[in-house]
Formats: C-alpha cells, structure tokens, sequence
C-alpha cells in the first residue's frame, strides 16, 4: 500500500498573522535557491562596506542589467546610500568555503565600522572602480547605478546597475558565452546555504 504523503498548508491570513521570524523564513526561502553576491560599496567618508544579497536579477543583456532588491529605508541601509552617493558598487560571486564570513556580513555592523575588517575577506581595487572589490571573489563584477525603482506594495526597492567589468576565471567560462557556477555560494532564504552542481547544458531549443 502506498504510503499517503504529508503536506503542511498554509492560507496567506495564517502567514500575515504568524511570528514575523517564521513568516519572513518561510517565504524568503518559498522563493527558492540563488546566487550569494556579496555587494561591495564605499561611503562619502571612505568607509569600506560588504553586504551579503541573495536578490540578483537578470534584467536584460544589450545593454547588460543587474538588479537587486533592497529592503525598506525606514532604518539606515549602508549599501543603498553608499550606491547612491558613489555610483558605483561590486557584485562579488565567492567559493562555498567562505559561508561563514558571507553570513557574517549580514550582521548589523555600525556605519564606521567595515565589514571587510569583520571578517577574513580582503578588499582590493581594479582600474578606476571606486567600490571596492573581494579579493577572494571567484567572479568579480564592476556595476553602475543606472535607476531605482521604488516598489511601493511593500516600500521596497529595486537597484538597477548596468555590468561596466567582469573578470571570471578561465575554467568558469565557455567560449559560447556560458559562465560555470560549480561550487559557488548559494541561498536558500536568510541562513540557508547550498552549493551550486551543473546537471547539464542543453542546444537551444526550437519548436
């Protein structure tokens, strides 16, 4: 006899009145596995920041956009003013070995204080980017601020920065175009972590 499988349902009323802990869990990690970029931003003051975002969204190729979610600005959110202020910020795509110093700049660190400085993760500087970059960063991204989007259902943001550099390592990228992202660090919601295995690369497909 097949064994009857077990499901937890939930109605959005019970999720709207749950713990917020448990709802912000559940539905940060409902949205599923995604790439782990640690963004790099520096103040007007020359403080060095490093944040941990889980929310890189593919907007288009010609020209080339990132996005990226910021929460609501009713505290003080380092990365989005230091964005706004330089211009310029760096996605940062690390090895899974660096986790623990990746989660840990998600700590709320005072704004003069840098997280590079709060971890094992070094900072370094390429051509005449003004953010900084990780040195460690398997894949390193250069980004310019282009428009903010406000998202008003829930006062969020979206950044949208077009791709000015990259630098991947030569076993990463195929001549198609294709970037490997095979053991890369990636996010199941706020304190999740997995790794990233390539199953396989498919032709185009047509009808």
């Amino acid at each position: 006899m097949e064994e009857k499988q077990e499901y937890f349902t939930f109605t959005k009323s019970f999720i709207l009145d749950s713990e917020k802990r448990f709802r912000t869990k559940l539905i940060n990690s409902l949205a599923g596995i995604r790439q782990v970029a640690l963004v790099g931003t520096k103040s007007s003051a020359g403080v060095e920041n490093l944040a941990i975002f889980n929310s890189v969204i593919h907007l288009g190729a010609h020209p080339p956009l990132l996005g990226l979610i910021s929460r609501p600005d009713t505290v003080s959110r380092d990365t989005l003013e230091n964005m706004i202020e330089n211009g310029k910020y760096t996605l940062n795509f690390i090895d899974r070995k660096w986790v623990k110093d990746a989660h840990q700049t998600s700590a709320r660190y005072a704004k003069e204080v840098s997280e590079f400085s709060a971890t094992d993760f070094s900072s370094e500087y390429i051509g005449d980017c003004s953010a900084p970059f990780v040195k460690e960063a398997e894949i390193k991204i250069e980004m310019k601020l282009q428009q903010i989007l406000d998202i008003k259902i829930n006062n969020t943001k979206l950044m949208i920065g077009s791709v000015e550099w990259i630098q991947i390592p030569a076993e990463r990228f195929t001549e198609d175009g294709s970037v490997n992202h095979h053991d890369l660090l990636l996010s199941g919601g706020l304190d999740a972590y997995y790794s990233a295995e390539m199953i396989t690369q498919l032709e185009y497909a047509k009808p």
